[in-house]
Formats: C-alpha cells, structure tokens, sequence
C-alpha cells in the first residue's frame, strides 16, 4: 500500500468531507456534525491569518483521504521557545494499522524541525487504541495531565 502525504489546502476540503463521512460509517464516535456552518468555518479558516501557524496533513491511498493531522505552533515568551501543538491524529479504522499514523507524524514532525520547532505536544485520546499508539512513538514521554477549559461557559468578567 503507498501512502502519499499532502498538506491539507482549501482545495483538498471536498477530500476531507468525504473522509469525514467515511469515519462516520466506520465508526460512530465522532461529536460533531458536517453541517453547512462546519464546512463554511473550515473554509474560512484558510483565509484566517491566525492559521498561518498551523500545519495539517493528510495521508492518501489510491486518490482517498484515509487520515489526518492537525498542529499549530505555541510561541512563548515564558522561555523563548517554540513548540507545536498536535490537535489531531486520526485514520480510518480501515487503515489503521498499517503505518499512515505514523507517517502523517514523521511528515509533520519534519515539517515542524525545519521550522525551528524542538517539541510536540499532544493531549492524548482516552481509548485504548490510540494510547498504545501514542507510547509507541520513539523519543516521547507521556507528562502531566491535559485540561481543557470551556471558555464560551464563563460569563462576562
């Protein structure tokens, strides 16, 4: 099987639509709906300056999306560093198991090094799968513990 990685542009978004129902079909997990107010977002993002700090791939076989990775960079002052921020990782359950995870990451980790990136960072997916494919990763440790904080719950301050 031949994997071919692209970065995922404005013209690659009817590609992920279809990947996206087909993760659907193969797996009824997903908490979100593909809705005319999600495409309309994911297309305005390509002309959003904020995402020009971010980089997403997809993983190809025979002219099909089989998987995805997202990541952004974190630029701190706390210690002049710049990190990425993996957001997402994720194959067909079709594919899975045969190397496209772990070549969307080794393309984008390259992606990131020729950035001037050291570290990636991932909050990790509960499920069994994807922890035993998280501590598969060479030169990775598992630290701290992620939070994630609603912001849209608080009222105005």
């Amino acid at each position: 099987m031949k994997i071919e990685i692209k970065e995922y542009i404005k013209d690659r978004i009817g590609d992920v639509l279809v990947f996206e129902k087909r993760l659907r079909e193969e797996e009824d997990v997903w908490g979100w709906e593909i809705d005319e107010a999600y495409v309309r977002s994911v297309e305005k993002s390509f002309d959003d300056p904020a995402f020009q700090t971010s980089i997403s791939l997809l993983a190809y076989v025979e002219g099909h999306v089989v998987g995805r990775i997202d990541s952004t960079m974190i630029a701190s002052h706390f210690d002049g560093s710049k990190k990425a921020y993996l957001d997402w990782i994720c194959v067909l359950k079709s594919h899975r198991h045969q190397q496209v995870a772990q070549n969307l990451l080794m393309a984008l980790i390259q992606k990131w090094k020729c950035k001037g990136v050291d570290t990636l960072i991932a909050l990790t997916a509960s499920n069994d799968e994807a922890q035993r494919f998280y501590k598969s990763i060479a030169h990775s440790e598992m630290r701290d513990i992620g939070i994630w904080i609603d912001i849209n719950q608080y009222e105005k301050l």
